[in-house]
């Protein structure tokens, strides 16, 4: 089959969509399927262009023998005008992508952003194909959640524009579970249009290994015990509470947060850390997913985190899956969908958001068992060998698309046979 993938953002960017969209096309070429992306220029995080792409329309390049099609649009970091501005130009532009793109059987439409559904219909309406709307973000939820925007006029436009998505598209992809329940439940979108397709990892890519040394050395962490974040910094992860967690565990000399990411909060991150004179926190910048194994070796253990927010109820961060395809522990900060996995796989910690004072007493305890630290490390590259690797994913999804059921909402405990965590080992 060939597939068209219309996103606003895609690799070399670094961030959850990213991976989870290289990822997936990736193994769509692996399995003998065409693909082709449509995206921006390269902008994200920070909100300007990547070296070798300003002032430029249009490029066309190869990427993991995939064409990719990339356009211009306003970049933009954060939020207000600049950021709508950023939106709306990659709804129209994007069009001229999709023009230079061979007509597919299929075109999915990522969503954020939700308008991308526009462009995304009248292209499916050209080609008279189907196309998919992939929700990684329940828009305009999240934004109202995380108070970006309030209840209003913009918001009621976007829910109608919601709803219009959702009807125009043959089907509605979901990439966690309380997604694809809300899409049923409070959307109203009809079972036989909802598929399910999860963020995972690529198990070969990560995996167990010894740590480099050398890396380690290199980042002057040569004897620290290393806490590693890998990902995007944004407001909806609540960093600052690790920093005053960081803050006190100040005396405890080998222990080290490694933040490996960038974002819209990572200025605001690093003047805090310099106003509480933080000796353990480093920041570095972004790494492409190619490079991230060695990061993960040198790690105890990965960090994900979240607000306390009604939409992260249903929220998978993708970073937790590396982390634990490389058998390495999670500490996750936050409640909802993702705390249940870790929990239910025993593959790690689960803290209470927003509570430094838990946060480091709790990352002391693991530090302190060696044993609890290589059980977690097990049960996680187990679990995602068995249930999140992305080669299944995909597989188990051509079938769904190429021959629709109806999907029925299953109780969460049946979405893989886990064992009931111990007492020893419950968070």
């Amino acid at each position: 089959m060939r597939f068209v993938f219309l996103t606003q953002y895609f690799p070399p960017e670094i961030g959850g969509p990213q991976t989870r969209l290289q990822s997936m096309t990736s193994q769509l070429r692996r399995l003998g399927h065409d693909v082709e992306v449509v995206t921006a220029l390269p902008n994200y995080p920070r909100g300007k262009f990547f070296d070798g792409y300003g002032r430029k329309f249009y490029v066309r390049e190869e990427r993991r023998d995939i064409t990719v099609h990339r356009v211009w649009l306003y970049p933009a970091l954060g939020g207000g005008l600049g950021r709508i501005l950023n939106y709306l130009s990659f709804t129209l532009t994007c069009l001229f992508g999709l023009l230079k793109c061979r007509k597919p059987d299929y075109l999915v439409v990522e969503s954020p952003p939700l308008t991308s559904s526009i462009p995304g219909f009248v292209a499916s309406r050209l080609w008279r194909i189907p196309f998919i709307f992939n929700v990684a973000d329940l828009w305009p939820d999240a934004i109202v959640d995380s108070g970006y925007m309030q209840e209003g006029l913009a918001v009621g436009a976007l829910r109608r524009l919601e709803t219009w998505s959702y009807r125009r598209a043959a089907y509605v992809n979901a990439v966690t579970e309380g997604i694809r329940n809300d899409l049923l439940l409070r959307k109203g979108v009809p079972s036989g249009k909802v598929l399910y397709l999860p963020n995972g990892a690529d198990t070969g890519h990560f995996r167990p290994g010894s740590a480099d040394l050398q890396l380690k050395a290199n980042l002057g962490l040569a004897d620290k015990r290393i806490i590693l974040w890998a990902g995007t910094l944004g407001q909806a992860h609540g960093l600052e509470f690790v920093l005053q967690a960081a803050c006190l565990l100040a005396n405890e000399e080998k222990t080290h947060f490694l933040f490996l990411g960038d974002g819209s909060s990572r200025k605001e991150l690093e003047r805090l850390a310099h106003q509480l004179s933080l000796k353990n926190v480093t920041f570095r910048d972004p790494v492409p997913v190619e490079q991230l194994p060695p990061y993960f070796s040198i790690a105890e253990c990965g960090l994900a985190s979240l607000r306390s927010a009604p939409t992260h109820d249903g929220a998978r961060p993708s970073k937790i899956f590396p982390v634990l395809a490389s058998g390495k522990p999670l500490i996750f900060i936050g409640a909802g969908e993702c705390a249940r996995l870790v929990q239910d796989s025993q593959s790690g910690m689960v803290i209470e958001p927003e509570n430094p004072q838990a946060i480091a007493a709790k990352i002391l305890e693991l530090l302190a068992d060696q044993e609890r630290l290589r059980e977690y490390g097990r049960n996680g590259r187990r679990f995602v060998e068995q249930h999140f690797d992305w080669s299944k994913l995909v597989t188990s999804w051509l079938v769904k698309l190429q021959g629709p059921e109806q999907i029925s909402i299953r109780p969460r405990a049946n979405e893989y046979p886990v064992n009931k965590p111990s007492a020893r080992w419950s968070a």
